[in-house]
């Protein structure tokens, strides 16, 4: 998973004031609810050491997803009182969170992000009647995304309604729009719905280069808000535990080259130091990820280290300590490397980290 999404972050100097919030809307008054989770948030920026502009710039934002219904939450960061950036999260967080501090804690964020998979939907149900009979219309959705974030940042959906009668030439045109739709987005699967015979005459015109990423669910996505992806909840069981492929790829080469020692390795040591080099072409991260550890930290992204001692060693006067999660996914980003979030049950990793090499040579 690239995180060009969090450049903006690391743009300037902390410090930042970064939060966390529970923006959803599935509850009554829910506008009380997210002043009251404002407040908070406010209280203990400020108690933290945070200025009045900064925190007034994060507390601002919260609550300005108000057009997206249901569940979901907020990130947001601020430093010296301008905001830096803000992004829905697809799941509210576990509980509200406020730091001040000089490395913006965006880990949970990047974790949202995963697994990141493009795609392309399409679902074909039959119109009904408001007493619930069909009629002899067929109404046609089509969305691309990228799973999980369409879930609150859902693109534009487009709308056919056509004659029942007329679906087989349709059809036609429907499949070569949808086609264009999943080249333009790279989409890894064409996840189709709906009305079983209306769904297979849109395969059947789908292009052959695309046939391998259909996958049809037995879901006509009638149900679906239309802030919110379409066919959630089905596209959510469709890419429970799955990783992108080019995540898939990285993994895979990860396990080769960690069975025959070389270009690949594990543990928080291992992968501070490769980050420090600019070696790792992609850090492994287990999910859940809790390392409750202290790195040390300078300037520049890659200038971090287990121990101050050890920072001055390398020649760096000025350093700080900040929570490991957040000095490692700024040196993850700093550095261009790729970010894959591995469920731990699927590949236990030492301190639930690895990282894959740029060069199979150990920095020195």
């Amino acid at each position: 998973m690239k995180l060009t999404f969090l450049g903006p972050l690391y743009a300037r100097p902390g410090p930042y004031a970064c939060a966390y919030v529970d923006t959803s809307r599935d509850l009554d008054e829910p506008d009380r609810a997210i002043d009251l989770r404002r407040r908070h948030l406010e209280t203990e920026l400020a108690a933290q050491g945070s200025d009045t502009a900064t925190t007034g710039a994060v507390t601002h934002v919260v609550g300005t997803d108000r057009d997206i219904p249901g569940r979901h939450g907020q990130a947001v960061f601020a430093a010296h009182g301008r905001l830096a950036l803000a992004e829905e999260l697809p799941e509210p967080p576990p509980r509200d969170a406020a730091r001040f501090t000089m490395v913006p804690d965006a880990m949970p964020l990047a974790l949202q992000h995963a697994p990141d998979i493009p795609y392309a939907a399409v679902a074909v149900h039959r119109v009904t009647r408001p007493g619930g009979s069909p009629t002899s219309e067929l109404e046609v959705d089509l969305q691309a995304g990228r799973w999980p974030t369409a879930r609150v940042a859902a693109a534009h959906l487009t709308r056919h309604r056509v004659a029942a009668s007329e679906w087989r030439r349709a059809a036609v045109e429907v499949a070569e729009e949808l086609a264009g739709l999943a080249d333009r987005s790279e989409a890894e699967a064409i996840v189709v719905s709906g009305d079983h015979w209306a769904r297979n005459a849109l395969t059947r015109e789908i292009p052959m280069r695309l046939r391998k990423r259909i996958v049809a669910v037995d879901s006509d996505g009638w149900d679906t808000d239309p802030e919110r992806a379409l066919m959630e909840d089905e596209l959510a069981h469709l890419f429970r535990g799955r990783l992108s492929a080019r995540d898939q790829a990285g993994t895979q080469r990860f396990l080769a080259r960690r069975a025959h020692r070389s270009g690949a390795v594990e543990g928080l040591a291992a992968t501070v130091t490769a980050l420090r080099h600019g070696q790792a072409e992609a850090v492994l991260i287990n999910d859940p990820f809790d390392l409750d550890q202290q790195l040390w930290v300078g300037v520049a992204p890659e200038q971090l280290g287990l121990t101050q001692r050890e920072m001055q060693a390398l020649g760096i006067g000025s350093s700080w300590e900040v929570p490991a999660d957040a000095a490692l996914i700024r040196a993850i980003v700093g550095t261009g490397a790729d970010l894959i979030v591995i469920p731990h049950d699927e590949l236990p990793l030492d301190d639930g980290l690895g990282a894959l090499l740029r060069y199979p040579d150990t920095p020195t």
